[in-house]
Order: structure tokens, then sequence, then C-alpha cells
């Protein structure tokens, strides 16, 4: 797949480090690890990134060109260190110049420094300086707070800052004879020496924003080095501090907007035509309004769709259905519409490429959007990269899921719905499952705005990954295409497995909670097998999923029957009880080591429900199910269901009729988020990948 971040090595300044073995393994040849980045390159490459050295020449504006960040690492005069590169360490203003600009139009920097900063003959404290940040010339010691007992390997004291943890699912880092950091009010200080070190509580790795782009300088350059980047929580940390100096204000990744058929003029003529069409329409979708306006409408769609036709020729048999369609429709005297017959020929799973363009043109509802079967227009696109068709070929097999992003709609896709489904069409017969389009550039972009909302409502210091993942909608459409393929697989596998898409709620909406909460926990799993196959995005899923469940399904929609929503008050409660997440002070925090471990509990304990649920009859399940979930949210004060099975009826109908509309409340931490977060769940009806 396309590298998440282009990250750049300088070692053409005769840096002390090398990313390449060999060049390493010249300078060093007793112990090339005391020279090498080469662990620290590859792990950014197992995170995604590409990563190359810059070797040769000046750097320019041409150098650093498509790169995302730039990393110096200590350099040297030849009296003080075996290095690399055929140039000066002394960089030249130009080259100042360019890197200052480079930041501040947007991009990352890393600076690594070292111990007694003045005596190796090179300037990275003046390019430091550039952004406040002054590199002083020391050796910090700590007698107490150190590592393998080095007084000069102090342990670092880290927190969160500016809304940043870089620190997340980090339990210890140290540095190797470093200096120290005087930086500006306005900086992040990620890591202090404790107040037992000489000097006490400065600051060792330090953060700055600087314009559009963000600076990262560290007072050591050894602790990436071969030789110690395997102590602690070294790569962690390395991996975060790069992550973070690309995730600032300019990390949006545009979505390409072009379209050939949004570019026609026969999708305007049939955008405009479909609008006056549907305010002549019932709830049935028949015609009940001004027949002439219908009947005129109806000539200009199906000239439209005969016009569409040399757009998108892959869909002519579809096209010409649905002119017939219409056809018969208005001949038999616009009463309920049947679209039955281009149903059957409108396959997007069929050709599933990537960026394959589809219209969909059908009197149909829009999930979470408009219930009525009015007609509405949609060109949509298909996101298939190579490295998801070969997971879906290889390990999740879902032929029916497509992943689209909007490229066209009217009013009935101006809503909440991300969803394309054959059900929702009307048709004069029940049609066979064979395809469901989600749309991910809708999933994404709200996602991102409602999360990005919440973390900042509640204080919350987000992993660098975190923040990158909602800050570019292309990374965040990808994950979600990558969590929707092995969740949706999921619905077909295990025990008791249905699709709640598939059935409509003859169950208590609990049930849905848990079936949708089960897939989502397995994916969650899952994850950890997907990160150590290779698969870059897998760590993203994770956040999406946490994120998603915690903030915008309980705080989105109303409270009837909110399935969803539930399912984000379970995942709330077991973290909450198991001190996972804390929210004190107005304050959001969590334990990032324990999210894993924590989750992949609350699937063994719905799996069990589930697995057991097979020995149960349909009631003893469905109470065993409102057992397990009144164990983490408390049911409302009036529920028959809570005063136990004596209570309920006999009937099964009237069963599920004694649940009550909100039988699960919000608690106060959802109480206050959710009417803080309301105008932005809001802001996110109708929204795109484009407008996010």
């Amino acid at each position: 797949m396309r590298p998440l971040l282009r990250v750049l090595v300088d070692e053409s300044h005769r840096q002390a480090w090398s990313t390449r073995a060999d060049v390493a393994a010249l300078m060093s040849p007793a112990n090339p690890a005391d020279s090498s980045y080469v662990v620290a390159a590859q792990r950014l490459r197992t995170a995604g990134c590409s990563v190359d050295a810059h070797v040769s020449g000046p750097i320019t504006a041409v150098t650093l060109a498509d790169v995302d960040v730039l990393v110096l690492p200590h350099c040297s005069t030849d009296e003080w260190e075996a290095t690399v590169g055929e140039g000066d360490p002394w960089y030249a203003d130009t080259e100042i110049a360019t890197i200052e600009n480079f930041v501040r139009q947007g991009g990352g920097l890393v600076i690594l420094a070292e111990t007694e900063q003045a005596k190796y003959g090179n300037n990275l404290d003046v390019i430091a300086q550039r952004f406040g940040v002054e590199v002083v010339n020391a050796t910090v010691q700590d007698p107490i707070h150190r590592f393998n007992d080095v007084s000069t390997w102090p342990l670092l004291e880290f927190g969160a800052a500016g809304g940043s943890d870089i620190f997340a699912g980090v339990e210890a880092a140290c540095v190797y004879r470093a200096g120290y950091l005087k930086v500006p009010a306005d900086s992040h200080v990620f890591a202090r020496t404790s107040d037992t070190a000489a000097p006490a509580l400065a600051p060792v790795i330090a953060g700055v924003e600087a314009g559009a782009g963000r600076v990262a300088v560290t007072a050591d350059s050894d602790f990436v080095g071969d030789d110690s980047i395997g102590d602690l929580d070294h790569a962690r940390l390395w991996q975060q501090l790069v992550t973070w100096t690309a995730a600032g204000p300019a990390a949006h990744r545009a979505v390409p907007c072009e379209s050939t058929i949004t570019a026609s003029p026969a999708w305007a003529s049939l955008t405009t035509a479909v609008e006056e069409l549907r305010e002549q329409q019932a709830k049935d979708g028949s015609v009940v309004g001004d027949r002439d306006v219908a009947e005129q409408a109806l000539a200009e769609i199906t000239s439209a769709l005969t016009d569409l036709e040399q757009v998108v020729p892959h869909q002519a048999d579809y096209l010409q259905a649905c002119v017939q369609d219409f056809t018969r429709w208005r001949d038999a005297g616009l009463g309920v519409p049947d679209f039955l017959d281009s149903l059957r020929l409108f396959h997007p799973e069929l050709d599933r490429r990537d960026g394959v363009e589809h219209v969909a043109v059908f009197p149909m509802y829009t999930q979470n959007g408009n219930p009525n079967r009015q007609v509405e227009a949609v060109a949509i696109r298909t996101v298939w990269p190579e490295w998801i068709a070969e997971l879906e070929r290889t390990s999740y097999d879902n032929a029916a899921f497509v992943p689209i992003e909007f490229l066209g709609f009217t009013s009935g896709y101006d809503t909440h719905s991300a969803v394309l489904f054959p059900e929702t069409v009307a048709t004069r017969e029940t049609v066979a499952f064979s395809w469901g389009g989600i749309f991910c550039d809708r999933e994404a972009a709200r996602f991102r705005r409602v999360s990005r909302a919440a973390a900042d409502r509640l204080q919350l210091a987000l992993p660098p990954e975190a923040e990158m993942l909602l800050r570019d909608q292309r990374l965040a459409q990808e994950t979600f295409v990558l969590w929707d393929l092995v969740h949706d697989r999921t619905h077909s596998h295990g025990d008791l497995p249905f699709d709640p898409f598939m059935i409509k709620q003859r169950m208590p909406y609990w049930m849905y909670a848990l079936e949708e909460l089960r897939c989502d926990l397995a994916t969650f799993r899952e994850t950890e097998k997907l990160e150590q196959s290779g698969v870059v995005l897998a760590p993203y899923v994770r956040i999406g999923i946490l994120f998603d469940r915690l903030f915008r399904f309980p705080t989105t929609g109303d409270r009837v029957r909110n399935y969803d929503g539930l399912a984000g008050q379970i995942v709330f409660a077991w973290l909450h009880r198991r001190g996972v997440i804390r929210w004190t002070d107005n304050t959001l925090r969590v334990d990032w080591r324990g999210v894993q471990p924590a989750m992949n509990d609350l699937c063994d304990e719905v799996e069990r429900l589930y697995r057991e649920g097979i020995d149960r009859s349909r009631l003893g399940h469905w109470l065993a199910a409102y057992e397990f979930v009144s164990a983490l949210v408390p049911p409302h004060p009036q529920s028959t269901w809570s005063r136990g099975a004596q209570e309920l009826p006999e009937e099964p109908r009237a069963v599920v009729d004694a649940v009550l509309p909100d039988e699960f409340p919000l608690n106060v931490f959802y109480e206050s988020l959710r009417k803080a977060l309301a105008d932005t769940v809001e802001s996110t009806r109708g929204i795109t990948g484009t407008a996010a």
C-alpha cells in the first residue's frame, strides 16, 4: 500500500549514524550497532513509512518536495566521531532557511542532538533555535532514577502535552549521556529528567508547533541506535516521536474528488429531475402530487440515464433496465414503484476495482436517513486498493462487501445514511442479498469530526497515531474499509451468528447491540494478527473501533432502541470498571497499554454468552444477555425486564414490547458528552470525505 509517511534521514552532513547497514559497518567495524539506525528505520517501515537517506549534496526545496518528515541525526567533525557523508557537519544558511520553510509549510522535523553539543562542530543547535529550542551544552546525571545503574543513563519522567501523548503505551525510557533543552513557554515538554537528576526536571525531549508543521528535538541520539533501541520502550517511543511531527495541522491527505459522472451534464439533469419528482411522491413512492410535473421529470430522468451510458458504459445493461422500470411505472399509473428488474442488474460487487464509478437510481429509503421510498440518485466510486483485495481473496472472504465513497447524491442521502443496500429498494418481491455498499468516506469523515470534538471536550491526550487518523481523511477511509471488511465477515461466523442489517428488530434491541459489539470486539482482537502479518493499518482500526464506540455511537441518534449506542455504553462501562479509562476533573485519561487486554477479555465474555446461548431457549438467551448488559449498564428504574422473568408476559411479541424505548439510559458521563457534542453530530449530516 502507499506509504503512510515519507521519511528522509539526512546522511550528507557527516552524521554519526546511518540507516544503511554497510555504511554503519564501515564507520564502526568492531561494533556496527554503535553507528547504526538500521533498526530504527525498519521500525518505521514496519509501521507503514517509507524511509530514505539523503546521502549527498545540500538540502534544497527539491530534496524535500515529497517528504513528510525530515530527520537530522547527530553529526560531527572526525575529531570526535566516525562519520558518514562527504559534506560538512555545518548546515549552510540556505539549507537552514529551506528546512525552516519546509516545517512552517507543514513538514515534520526531528533533531537528534547530543551531550556536550558544542564540541562536535555542527550547528544542529542553530537549527533548533530557529524554532525557539536551545540545546544546552551539558551532561545529565541521575544517581537514583537511572538505567542499569549508570548515572549518565537517566530514566525519564514523561507526560502528555498540548493534547498529545507520545508516550502512550510506553512504560519506561532513558537517554544515554544526554544534554538537556531550554524551550519556549508554548512548547510541549514530552520528557524531563527526574527530581533527583542534575539538572533536575530539565526538558530532554520537546516538541514545538511552528506554522503548519511540527519540530521534535531530543538531547540524545543514542536511544534509537541499534544497540539501544531494544532497551525499555525506545522503539515505540521513536515511532511515535516521528509520527507526532507528521500529525500536525497540515497532515490532512486530500481525497480526489474528480468524477466522470458528476462532470457530465447528464448528471446535473438527472439530479434536478429526481428532486422535482421526489416532491410529488408519497411515503410508499407513489405519485400523489402533480402528475404532469412527475411525468416531465420522468422524461428528463430517462433521457439523462440514456446519456449516462456513454459515461459509464460498463453499466449499460443496468441503465437500460432502469429506463424500462421508469417507463413501466409511468404506464402503470405511477402507483407504488417496482424496480426489481433493474436492481437485478445492479451488481457493484462484480466489478470491485479501485476507482470504478457507478450510478444508482432507485425508489428507496436510506437507512438512518429518509424512511420513505422516494427516488434517489447517487454516484459512487469503489474504494478497493490492491492490499484490501488481497486480504479479501486470502483471509477475509466477503464477496458481498463493497466499500464506496460519494461522488454525488440527491436529498435522501443529505442525511446520516452511510449505506447502499439492495433491500431498501422498492420491489415486488424480496431480493436475495448479494451485495452491500458502505460509504467509507462518510463513516470516516463523521468519525474524525466527532472524535476530534470529543477529545477536545474531554481534554484527552491523543497518541500520535490517533492524531494522524483524526486529521487524515484518506487514512481514515482506508482504515474503515479494513475495519468493515473484517467486521462484516464476522457476522456470518461463530456461535449464533446473524446480521442485524438483514433481520428486522424482532428481538430486544440489546441483542442487536451485542451482535454489533461481538463483531467489533472480534475485529479488535484480530488486529493483533493483522499487525503481526504486516498490515500497517491494524493499529488504526483499533483506534477507530475504540473512539467510534466510546464517543460517536452513544451520542448520535435518538434513544429509541439505539443498539449501536448501547454497544458503546457497554465498552465504556467495561473499561471504566477496570481502570483502563478514568474520567476525573472533566478529563478523560486512558491507560493505552491496558486497552488491548481489556477489550480481549470483553470479547471472551461476549463469545461465552453466545456459546452458552446455544443450550438455552430463545427467551432464556435474551434473559441471560439482559443480565450481562445490566451488570455493566444499569437499566431504567421503571423497567419490567429488570424485575425478572416472572414479571414478563407469556406471549413472545408482548415480551419484546415490554422493552422500554430507552431500556438502558445514558450515564452522567454520556449525558454531559451528548449535550456538548450535539452541534458537532448534527454538522455531520450529509458530510462526505471532501468536506471533512
